[in-house]
């Protein structure tokens, strides 16, 4: 069994574009996935379902064909941190539910190979009850895939991540750099370029707009999950 949980350097950064890419990718090499949205917020309300879009997303990439409970515990309206919408509906999320959705999504592990874990917003964003997405990726002994757009101010925001996810003693397995939109300016390809020439972290592969793969050698980049 092999686990990642995927986090961000801020929100929109591409998070479920690069999750659903490893999804296809790790398919494409012969592995079985599973993915988990613990909680997705801006959900819409269609025929009186909530629905998780990302969530959704996730499963189709994956072919993850377990039911929307499973995919994504809480399914909130307010597009915003977890905690904050969480609040508004008088809703508190409990981690021991969402304990039960990751042990039910890896199990039994002998029917996966990967497990993706996408969180929402980025890597401090607060779930409650003083937890926030990094300590969910502790908590669950899951390495962070950290996606960084590759826009101005990347720089920055990536090693403000890195900086984060050091101080909590979190292991960062890589960086993807996602391009949210269809054209980089030269600006901005420098400024990606000079974060590439010297990466804090390994840099296992850039997402390019609409791009639905990626160009990586899985199997030797995702590390096994403990007890695996």
């Amino acid at each position: 069994m092999r686990g990642l949980f995927v986090t961000g350097t801020d929100t929109g950064c591409g998070k479920t574009s690069v999750a659903c890419a490893l999804a296809r990718t790790a398919r494409a090499a012969g592995l079985r996935v599973r993915v988990l949205k613990p909680v997705e917020t801006g959900c819409e309300e269609r025929a009186g379902e909530r629905v998780a879009a990302d969530a959704r997303a996730l499963a189709e990439a994956a072919g993850d064909a377990r039911e929307p409970d499973a995919l994504c515990p809480y399914r909130l309206t307010l597009a915003a941190a977890p905690e904050i919408a969480a609040r508004r509906e008088g809703v508190r999320i409990d981690p021991e539910r969402l304990d039960a959705a990751f042990a039910a999504a890896a199990d039994p592990p002998h029917d996966v190979d990967l497990l993706l874990v996408e969180g929402a917003g980025g890597l401090l964003v607060p779930i409650g009850d003083g937890l926030d997405m990094a300590g969910l990726a502790a908590r669950w002994k899951l390495p962070l895939l950290v996606v960084a757009r590759a826009a101005l101010g990347t720089i920055n925001h990536t090693l403000l991540t890195l900086e984060a996810a050091r101080s909590r003693g979190s292991r960062v397995a890589g960086l993807v750099f996602s391009h949210t939109e269809p054209e980089l300016s030269a600006a901005d390809r420098e400024n990606l370029d000079l974060l590439l020439a010297d990466p804090p972290v390994a840099a296992w592969a850039e997402l390019a707009h609409g791009q639905r793969t990626l160009d990586l050698d899985l199997a030797s980049l995702v590390a096994p999950m403990p007890g695996s």
